[in-house]
């Protein structure tokens, strides 16, 4: 029986990113925080958001409209535009 790998994304030609380099420090970065709106990421990021203040480390808040799809593209440009990496709660 052959086996048949189904991509939950419905891309039918992903496109193929090399990793980006991660930076040696955080300091003087600043970290998004984004909150995909699952049950209780608020709770994990206000967590992760104390301990990086804790340590010096600015950050700034996002929140997504939905779980259940992508971030709105204005979303991800505001992101991009004010913050140098992002950590993202993913479930709940």
């Amino acid at each position: 029986m052959k086996a048949i790998l189904l991509d939950p994304t419905g891309e039918l030609d992903p496109i193929q990113r090399a990793p980006l380099t991660k930076p040696a420090s955080l300091t003087g970065l600043t970290v998004g925080l984004l909150d995909i709106s699952k049950a209780r990421g608020n709770v994990f990021l206000d967590r992760i958001e104390q301990l990086f203040n804790l340590r010096g480390v600015s950050t700034k808040r996002y929140k997504k409209p939905t779980f259940t799809r992508p971030a709105p593209i204005s979303l991800v440009q505001e992101i991009a535009s004010q913050c140098d990496v992002v950590v993202e709660g993913l479930a709940d």
